[in-house]
């Protein structure tokens, strides 16, 4: 828990000295490599609120809480199993003023311009962290969404955009995660495509972008057939926890089948863990921390 006092202080640094979130960036101690000793990479998601998503089924306003959120995430990175953090740039300071990054692979969130729900949410323009802010701040790596529309012509743009980044965050010997997602738009709605078939599409552009695929790693979703989708890459992969469903324990089950395959190499995961139903965020990390460590184990 965030103390009050812990609380005030945030907040008055804030207000009062803005050079302290540079001071940390340049001062925390980071881990030598992106992969635990066990070769495994657990990340918590945190950057949805970003792009207007704030919600989970049944509560709408779940992640609009700020100091709930942060110490829902504090819990998370307190696990030992739990390697770092994906977020953008507001929750990745407000972590590290509360102290919590020392030692934890940090991933910067680019783009977030695709708001939830709006008209132009294909056309995903980079609004947060840049190749080189990731580099100043000394990040591990930047983390880009790619939906893909067949019929939104705002695919095109925010292929170019993710393919550059790819090719900036590669010349700097810095990963890219790119997350690439397939989606068809029903009567101005868009529809995430499960089918292994369009999964596999969305894994093989997403592994051509750039000059280089030498730092790119893939975020996909855990498919019904892991290996139809799985086996068009050899980038190293990690399963996304996507909106949760009512139930942890079955998408925690999904995720198991999907770290099987050779090519998975973890997980990254927000709403599911941060927030599960019966609130239990500690018991939530420790469920997928074992089915991580019994997937590569297999």
């Amino acid at each position: 828990m965030i103390s009050d006092a812990q609380w005030a202080d945030l907040l008055h640094t804030r207000a009062t000295d803005p050079q302290a979130v540079y001071r940390l960036y340049t001062s925390r101690i980071r881990r030598a490599s992106l992969l635990s000793d066990n070769g495994t990479l657990f990340l918590v998601a945190a950057d949805h609120t970003a792009r207007g998503a704030m919600g989970i089924p049944g509560d709408p306003a779940a992640m609009v809480d700020r100091r709930s959120l942060l110490e829902r995430l504090l819990i998370a990175l307190s696990n030992p199993a739990v390697d770092g953090v994906l977020g953008t740039p507001d929750i990745v300071e407000e972590l590290l003023l509360l102290g919590a990054l020392e030692n934890k692979v940090v991933i910067g969130s680019m783009n977030r311009g695709g708001l939830a729900g709006a008209d132009w949410e294909i056309d995903d323009r980079f609004t947060a962290y840049t190749a080189q802010s990731i580099v100043d701040f000394r990040l591990d790596g930047g983390k880009m969404l790619l939906r893909i529309v067949d019929t939104d012509a705002g695919t095109v743009p925010t292929l170019q955009a993710c393919a550059d980044a790819v090719t900036s965050l590669a010349e700097k010997n810095l990963m890219a995660m790119v997350e690439p997602l397939p989606y068809r738009r029903d009567n101005g709605k868009l529809t995430l495509l499960k089918d292994s078939l369009s999964l596999a599409r969305a894994s093989t552009v997403a592994s051509a972008l750039g000059v280089t695929s030498a730092y790119t790693w893939l975020k996909l979703p855990a498919p019904e057939d892991p290996e139809a989708v799985l086996s068009s890459t050899t980038l190293p992969t990690v399963v996304l926890g996507g909106v949760p469903s009512a139930r942890v324990e079955d998408d925690i089950a999904s995720w198991g089948r999907a770290l099987r395959h050779p090519v998975v190499r973890g997980l990254v995961i927000g709403r599911a863990l941060l927030y599960p139903p019966d609130g239990d965020v500690a018991a939530a990390i420790d469920a997928a921390a074992k089915v991580l460590h019994e997937g590569v184990s297999a």
